[in-house]
């Protein structure tokens, strides 16, 4: 018995070492400062053309803003050309709205005033994936998702040093009635975590529920001067934005809430299939849709925002990972700089329906992309599988393992006495090594980025371990973190004033699925 408990103190101890050994070491900050330059890829002549044919899409061939005459009479207000539904705009007027008030970065504060994020400049803030209805795990495989997967995925991101957000719809909870879960939703992003949050979108009054909870917990005042809030939303290309849209825009913009209009592009059916063609289309709608914003509230944030990928021209099913979004992502970035508005891109987009090479490769572009091109706030960071059908445990913390490396290469190269390491080169000299050097040992810690998911052990240590896949740790280690999840304190008062909120809202009508 005495040997037995003896091997297994030393097999924990090598687990614990092991662990340690593994843990990233990431520095705890809010959001990612960026200290490297962006890749620019497009000249200025290219910008400029681009620019040019979106005006020339405004101001000839117009946007519809389909279902809100509202807004058909700010537009006329503002001096535009309305027939109908369409728009047409002069040439320059939606710059010149988006210019003259929209803020060039922002901060949208959080319940922890320590993880409040900067949007905008050379800040980069890296959120979970948005929206799908299907959850997937390596023990149950594809399902639809729940409230309880929901709340799951809110406290992964918590916890996951790389992330800085909460997000959205993390997962579709479609055990809960359609009309009704926004409020699950909006209240498991404050309880369960203190990291910024987004919004409901999905029907203007869902979108002023989110307000009023965040009232709640901000303050009114606050809110009206603050945002606390970000909400997606989505032109529904070609060349369209619809009442729902419209209608969750202007209860945040209202608010001084911040919204990220992004053109959903699909490129050879819902654009053009050529790169400029594409760009000229969404850079037109994101600009009527971001001026709009500014004629409902002169002065509150917004986004420039892009989700554009391709199909593939046989099937017509979406592709990820190709050269040609990524292209149409680097002009879409400094089309944003030029604009001087914070700019939205994704992320870890893969069309794989597991996490294998597929979805890695197809998510490390997408990531990588982004990443160099100087996306602002990253949605779909964490989690994307099947064209943003499901949401995968295992995908989301391989996805946040590259987060983290992505907050360690934007922080640039140490130039520091210590980053130079001159007292190590000197200690060490010719023909020997660095291990037992005092410099090492006093960087070993925190020497060089530890996946925790990545094994780089010898064959024969892998195969002790049990011939685990990367898939195979990191179903381990997501369960590991929801076992060690603590929720961050919440005010008594406020958690259950949000509560009977809740309850009033939901008893006030009734269930629906639409």
């Amino acid at each position: 018995m005495g040997d037995q408990r003896r091997s297994r103190n030393r097999g924990s101890a090598r687990d614990a070492r092991r662990a340690a050994r593994a843990k990233p070491q990431l520095e705890r900050i809010p959001y990612i400062t960026r200290r490297i330059p962006v890749y620019e890829l497009a000249s200025d002549e290219l910008l400029e053309l681009v620019e040019t044919n979106a005006e020339t899409i405004l101001a000839e061939i117009g946007i519809e803003f389909n279902g809100d005459p509202e807004a058909l009479k700010l537009w006329t207000d503002a001096g535009a050309d309305v027939d109908g539904e369409r728009v047409r705009f002069p040439r320059g007027l939606c710059r010149s709205l988006i210019q003259a008030t929209a803020p060039k970065e922002f901060i949208q504060h959080s319940r922890n005033p320590a993880r409040s994020v900067k949007i905008g400049g050379d800040a980069t803030v890296l959120v979970p994936a948005y929206g799908p209805p299907f959850i997937r795990n390596l023990d149950e495989g594809r399902r639809y998702a729940t409230i309880e997967d929901f709340r799951n995925f809110v406290k992964l991101a918590y916890v996951s040093e790389g992330l800085h957000h909460s997000g959205g719809t993390v997962c579709e909870p479609v055990d809960l009635p359609v009309n009704k879960r926004h409020f699950d939703m909006v209240y498991s992003h404050i309880r369960y975590s203190d990291k910024p949050f987004m919004g409901s979108v999905t029907a203007p009054e869902r979108a002023q529920d989110t307000v009023d909870m965040a009232k709640i917990v901000f303050g009114e005042d606050f809110v009206d001067r603050k945002a606390v809030v970000i909400s997606l939303i989505n032109a529904n290309s070609p060349m369209v934005f619809d009442a729902t849209m419209l209608g969750a825009l202007k209860v945040y913009a209202r608010n001084n809430q911040a919204t990220v209009i992004s053109p959903f592009i699909l490129a050879g059916a819902m654009s053009p299939v050529t790169v400029m063609g594409t760009c000229a289309q969404l850079f037109a709608e994101a600009l009527a849709g971001m001026a709009f914003t500014q004629l409902v509230r002169p002065g509150a944030p917004v986004v420039f925002g892009t989700f554009a990928s391709s199909i593939s021209m046989q099937s017509g099913a979406p592709t990820f990972g190709t050269p040609e979004p990524a292209l149409v992502l680097y002009v879409a970035a400094a089309l944003a700089r030029r604009l001087g508005v914070p700019f939205r891109s994704g992320g870890g987009l893969c069309a794989s329906k597991v996490a294998d090479a597929q979805a890695a490769y197809e998510s490390a572009n997408t990531l990588q992309a982004a990443m160099m091109a100087g996306v602002n706030f990253m949605l779909h960071t964490a989690g994307w599988l099947e064209g943003g059908l499901a949401m995968g445990y295992e995908k989301f913390v391989m996805d946040a393992d590259q987060a983290a490396m992505m907050q360690v290469f934007l922080g640039g190269i140490d130039t520091s006495e210590n980053g130079q390491a001159m007292d190590a080169i000197r200690e060490v000299g010719p023909g020997t090594h660095f291990l037992g050097c005092a410099h090492t040992q006093a960087n070993f810690e925190t020497a060089f980025y530890r996946s925790p998911i990545a094994d780089n052990n010898s064959f024969e240590q892998w195969e002790a371990d049990g011939s685990l896949t990367a898939e195979a740790r990191a179903n381990k280690i997501w369960k590991e973190m929801l076992a060690a999840y603590e929720a961050p304190p919440i005010d008594a008062g406020i958690d259950e004033a949000l509560q009977e909120f809740v309850t009033r809202r939901k008893q006030s009508f009734a269930d629906s699925n639409v």
